[in-house]
Parts: C-alpha cells; structure tokens; sequence
C-alpha cells in the first residue's frame, strides 16, 4: 500500500456528482444533506457543513469528518476545531492521531446514511469501490475505520495461475534472498518475496489443491488459504481492494466483491458477511532460496514474465517500510511486551490460536511445546525467518548437526515440508502457520490467543 496524502483539490471536487446522484436513493434528512454538502465543490458549501455539524452536537457526525479530514485541503482547521468540539478531545491535531483516537471510541455510531457517503467520497477514487461500500452494505466491522491504503481496486494486481519455470531457468534469483516455499501433495514451488510485494496475492492450483497466498505486506504475513468452500460450487479467486482495516489489507472475492479480512480469512463486509466461512489455512515457509533449492531440487519457481511490468529488483518497492520500526498506517498497537513490527510465528489449525516469538528461536533452534491439548515441535532460523510446525507426540527433540534435521533419542529426523520423518519411516506431520508482524497478530487473534513464553 502507497503512503497516505492529502487529496489534490480538483480530485476532491470530483467527488461530488457520485454524491449528488447517491442522494436520490436515500432517504434523505437533513443530516444527509449536510453531510454530502461536506463533499461539494463549493467550498462556502463545505464550511457550512463543518459549522452545521458543530452546532448540531452530536457525535455521530465524527466519523464523516474524520473521513473528509483526510482527503480536503479546504475547511481543515475548521473541521479540527468541530472534532474537538464534538468530542472533548484536544490532543489529537493529524488524521491519524483521529483514527487512532475513533479506534477506542466503539461507543460511537455514525449517523444512518454513512455508508452512502463514505461510498461517494472513495468512488471518484475509483468507481469500483462503490461495489464494496454503498448505503445498507452488511458488515461486520466498523465502516468508518475502513481506510483508503493509496491503490484503487486491483491497483496491486494479483497473479491468477502464474506462469512457473524450472530452478534451472531461474537465473534471476540469488541464493540468500527469501522465498514462500509452498509443497502439496508433491508439488513444489517457490514465490520470491520481492515479486510477491507488487503482488500480495496469487491464486493458483497446487498439488490439485485450489489455494491463494495472501501476502500483507504492511502485515509481515504470508497465509496460505485453501478456497475452495463446502457448499460452494467453484474456489474463491481473490484481489487485492485497495481497502484497509486496522492496517490490514481488505482482500475481496471476485464471485460475489465481499471484503475479506487477510488475517482471518472470513467476509467481513457485504453479501457474505454473516455466513460462517472461514477459509482453511495450509503450511507455508519463508526461507531461502539456497534452503528451498537444497531441499527441494525438484521445485518450480515464479517467472519474471508475470504480464505485468514491475521493478522486480530485491528490495521494491517497501525496503524503507521494511526496515522501519513503524507502521505506514494508524492503529492501536500493544507494545507491553513486544514491539509493533516484531516477528512472531503464528500456528493456525489447533482451535488454540498461539504465537512465538521469532526472537525465541536465537537460542534454541528446535522448541517443543505445546497450543490447548496438542503436543507439538517447532524448528525455526531467525536469520532466515523461516518456523515450521509439526505434531508431535511429547517427545523432547533436539537440535541435529546435520542440514534439515533434527534427532530424537540421538536418532536423525528429517525436516520435510510434509512432516517429520523419523529413521523407520515414522512421520509426524506438519501444522499450518505463517510469519506476522505482533501487531497483526495481537490485533487480530491476541484476544482469544495465547503467546509462547518457552524457558
């Protein structure tokens, strides 16, 4: 996602027909008015809405100046100045100070008729985002935290079945950059991180298993999903909206443009909010190339030739992102313990949601431990970022000196993509997991989760 800007003035202005014509299918009342009369080229029109707002005293308006905060050169000082006094709150003096203030305030409610001009504010941005907001939208998340992330609808375009080569013809790659390895069912492959950050998405076919990586790059998490659903007569195919929730990228389903949560992998905003689906998430490893190659000489990799015209070059287009210990947009981040952008490891298939710390692995390669009644072994490289999970039996594994082991008992195991497999063939077989920053994490499973403390 790019970084947030004001709006130039000529592109707000254009907002205004969309918002005029959306007028027509609401009911319309005189909070409505005034709040599409925030849109209006005129700016003696915007200013008397700000001040309209102001006398009329209710809270519920703060969510729609907020909204217009972001976007409008004109009237700002003055739409500060109703903030506060609307709310009582004087610390807050950017956009984002406001959203991050909105996040803790679930007591407020917009006003009806929201999602109306929240539709017509992003629409002249793209008309395709009045697909996934409009008035009456079903959500199950807050609207009015629901953020432009700088790119219209498929502006970061997804790769659907990419075109594959061989490791031999994959002269562009370097040993030591980072690769998704992703093996089912004996197929191999491996997506280079660097064509993933244009990307964030791909959909593709992989041991006959229908699947999309989701990739949120302000989120540090690459999630494997399954796509096909029960009851559903096709796989989902996903792309990239454009939307943000809580920094998070809102992926949508092209069969019915519901807005998905990346993290969780349930609709969260129109036609199938409500429904129960929740996607089913498969194994997935960061690592690198050298590792992948070594341990996998059969496996195929992305081609450059995506039909897209992109700098693929290491380090385009998040390196300073990347390299930041801050977020590019507002959320609410518990920094207790760990800090927002720290890594952890996140297991995903035991009903017990749990992290690791990366850090936890600096010193103790192999982990054993266990999420709710399962017994599990991690094997992890911090250098690398790179954590597998398996199931284990309570066995105490250690720490082998040799390449893609580890031993039981003073007995070699191998580290397959599959699962464990001991010296008389016996397997224990892999748990699904990915990498993500703490904050997404927290932000999105913290609650209900719990995080590994290994001594």
């Amino acid at each position: 996602m790019l970084k947030t800007a004001v709006l130039p003035a000529a592109a707000f202005m254009a907002f205004v027909s969309f918002a005029t014509q959306d007028l027509n299918a609401l009911s319309i009342t005189e909070t409505t008015t005034h709040a599409f009369e925030l849109l209006s080229p005129l700016p003696d029109k915007r200013l008397k809405a700000i001040a309209w707002f102001k006398k009329r005293g209710n809270k519920d308006a703060v969510p729609a100046l907020i909204q217009t905060l972001r976007f409008s050169e004109v009237g700002r000082a003055e739409i500060f100045d109703a903030l506060e006094s609307l709310t009582g709150e004087s610390k807050a003096k950017t956009w984002n100070q406001w959203m991050l203030w909105q996040e803790k305030q679930k007591e407020i409610k917009p006003f009806a008729g929201f999602a109306a001009f929240k539709s017509a504010l992003y629409a002249k941005l793209d008309p395709f985002f009045s697909v996934f907001l409009h008035d009456g939208v079903k959500h199950e998340i807050r609207l009015e935290e629901i953020t432009f992330g700088g790119v219209v609808k498929d502006g970061i375009p997804a790769l659907t079945n990419p075109k594959l080569i061989s490791a031999k013809e994959a002269k562009y790659i370097t040993n030591d950059e980072l690769v998704f390895g992703v093996s089912i069912n004996g197929d191999t492959r491996a997506y280079p991180l660097r064509m993933l950050d244009w990307h964030e998405m791909f959909n593709d076919v992989i041991g006959g298993v229908p699947v999309s990586l989701a990739y949120c790059t302000l989120c540090g998490s690459g999630i494997l999903f399954e796509t096909s659903v029960k009851g559903r007569n096709k796989p989902f195919v996903f792309g990239s909206s454009g939307f943000l929730y809580r920094s998070n990228k809102l992926m949508y389903d092209t069969e019915t443009n519901s807005l998905w949560n990346q993290f969780t992998g349930k609709p969260v905003v129109g036609g199938l909010t409500g429904s129960g689906i929740e996607l089913k998430t498969r194994p997935v490893a960061i690592t690198t190339w050298a590792d992948w190659l070594n341990a996998n000489p059969d496996t195929k990799v992305l081609s450059l030739d995506t039909g897209f015209t992109r700098d693929y070059k290491p380090g385009k287009p998040y390196a300073s992102y990347f390299n930041s210990p801050d977020l590019m947009f507002p959320v609410q981040v518990d920094e207790t313990k760990y800090k927002a952008k720290d890594y952890v490891f996140a297991l995903r298939s035991t009903g017990t949601e749990k992290a690791w710390p990366l850090s936890l692995f600096e010193k103790r390669p192999v982990i054993n431990d266990t999420a709710g009644a399962i017994s599990l072994t991690l094997v992890g490289n911090v250098k690398t970022r790179t954590v597998r999970a398996y199931r284990t039996e309570g066995q105490s594994f250690e720490k082998a000196d040799g390449s893609g082991e580890i031993k039981l008992d003073g007995k070699a195991w191998q580290v397959t993509e599959d699962a464990l497999v001991g010296p008389d063939g016996k397997k224990h077989h892999r748990l699904p997991g990915h990498i993500a920053y703490w904050f997404a994490w927290n932000g999105y499973l913290g609650k209900e989760g719990e995080v590994a403390s290994v001594k």
